[in-house]
């Protein structure tokens, strides 16, 4: 429990997770009238979902992450466990549950991989939600999660903002490295290498940190920099060529052609 405390302590600086903190906030306060929906979008890797557990534990928001092959009762059912209550076995019913539990409640709706909603034809559900509770519900999805939502207007419409998640930066990485590294001095130029060649991915931030830990670990050092890094290459997400086919050799050891 300390090192959670101590990791999400240290996210809390991080862009996209103050984004998303100032994103509930603005939906949780909005004036009388506006819309009580939003979207927080951007490519995987961004720490979306990092930000999503952070909000949960500050606003006491109700959270689910949807899953690829969840059907609309499937996901009332996950909410519904999530808002502590024994699900109704019609959907219908399941809905009414959770509008009047938000409701009373008045705490957030977190939905994570919201892009299911459209693949699986259930935003609709969403929206009904939405209309019986007068509850913030903010969707994190994907990139494209804002123009996939145009083709369903009515829920398009009651959006009260889009915000973008933002790619990782130096910024990120100086608020990380004391979680992945701690007690490691990392030069200049070789944070600068790092963050470039993760490509905002904070994921892949955490990833290089991590091996960079690993290799002061190696070496018995307290400081790396290209010398110690020498000629090895971050994470960068490709995926490595594809080698040759191998042949094999009768009575040999297998060899690659």
């Amino acid at each position: 429990m300390r090192e959670e405390k101590h990791l999400y302590g240290s996210v809390a600086p991080l862009r996209n997770v103050a984004a998303l903190v100032a994103l509930i906030d603005r939906v949780q306060g909005r004036g009388h009238g506006l819309p009580g929906m939003a979207t927080f979008y951007g490519p995987s890797g961004f720490g979306k979902s990092t930000a999503c557990v952070y909000a949960t534990t500050k606003f006491r928001a109700y959270t689910v992450q949807i899953k690829s092959t969840w059907t609309a009762k499937k996901f009332c059912e996950a909410v519904l466990i999530d808002l502590g209550l024994k699900p109704a076995r019609i959907t219908a019913d399941m809905v009414d549950q959770i509008s009047e539990e938000l409701a009373r409640t008045g705490r957030p709706l977190l939905i994570d991989e919201a892009d299911h909603l459209i693949d699986r034809r259930m935003v609709e559900l969403v929206r009904d939600i939405y209309e019986s509770s007068g509850a913030a519900i903010v969707l994190i999805g994907e990139e494209r999660l804002p123009q996939k939502l145009q083709t369903w207007e009515r829920v398009h419409g009651r959006m009260l903002d889009w915000v973008a998640a933002e790619p990782g930066d130096m910024h990120d990485l100086l608020h990380l490295a004391p979680v992945y590294c701690p007690g490691l001095e990392i030069e200049e130029d070789l944070r600068q290498e790092l963050v470039r060649q993760s490509a905002g991915s904070i994921r892949r931030i955490c990833v290089n940190l991590d091996r960079l830990a690993e290799l002061a670990r190696t070496l018995a050092v307290e400081r790396v920099g290209r010398k110690e890094w020498g000629s090895r290459r971050f994470f960068s997400g490709e995926a490595p060529p594809a080698r040759r086919e191998f042949r094999v050799i009768p009575g040999a050891r297998r060899e690659i052609a």
